[in-house]
């Protein structure tokens, strides 16, 4: 990248024009990857001189590059901010919603970011992605009604977690396919599985998944997904015991 325009200076306060170069940088690391971007470009598009941004970021690139991941994971942290109402499975996939249009919006920088490898990776930007990850995890559990989980369900949503940025950084290399409403509800629905799945052998997961579950409704992503997996419940009958089953959940 290159910066060719002619800067257009305009008077603002010092606040205001830390705040104007950090958009510049923001905007530029969101959509081509670190490496890629210099100092004459965030200059550029923010229509002022190099020295200039150089007198609010002495550091220069890898400090406008940590500002703007910091902006960029305060927005990721949001994304899992949901009120805690309706059920949980729905309150997921709103907060899924939001990151995966992050995602496709910022395609580039959630590509390098996830990936490491560049150039202005340092342990500073990836304490910032561990924060998101450990934030994005402690929302999930607020959703799930367990602030205080036990290693296994711990262990469950980090494990989910990981699962939803490899399934982002796949669907970038397929060319953004499945459409995001798809990739969404496949997100959700194995979430639920890896609770159900889990609750099977930890009495504790048991516990929060049949409260999670009763909050449920038929029309919410686990009410269909209840009714895609009737046919094949009952195509393994023949595996079940002669109680019909009756597990943890089952009481």
């Amino acid at each position: 990248m290159n910066g060719s325009a002619a800067p257009a200076y305009r008077r603002l306060s010092v606040e205001q024009r830390r705040t104007q170069l950090l958009a510049a940088a923001v905007d530029l690391f969101g959509h081509h990857r670190p490496e890629d971007v210099s100092v004459d470009d965030v200059a550029a598009a923010a229509g002022v001189s190099r020295p200039l941004v150089y007198r609010y970021f002495p550091g220069g690139k890898q400090q406008l590059y940590e500002a703007a991941m910091h902006n960029a994971a305060d927005e990721l942290r949001k994304c899992f901010v949901e009120p805690s109402q309706g059920a949980p499975t729905q309150r997921l996939a709103h907060a899924l919603d939001r990151y995966l249009a992050f995602v496709d919006e910022h395609d580039a920088a959630y590509s390098a970011l996830l990936r490491g490898g560049s150039v202005a990776e340092t342990s500073r930007t990836g304490a910032i992605v561990d924060g998101v990850r450990r934030s994005a995890a402690e929302q999930v559990l607020l959703h799930l009604g367990a602030p205080d989980p036990g290693p296994r369900l711990a262990m469950m949503v980090r494990s989910w977690i990981a699962s939803v940025e490899a399934v982002s950084l796949t669907w970038l290399d397929e060319g953004k396919q499945p459409p995001l409403p798809e990739l969404r509800g496949w997100l959700v629905d194995h979430l639920t599985g890896l609770l159900v799945i889990t609750a099977t052998t930890d009495p504790e997961t048991a516990g929060i998944a049949a409260a999670a579950l009763a909050l449920e409704t038929p029309d919410s992503p686990a009410g269909e997904l209840a009714r895609r997996l009737a046919p094949i419940v009952e195509a393994v009958a023949h595996l079940l015991p002669d109680d019909g089953g009756r597990g943890m959940l089952g009481g």
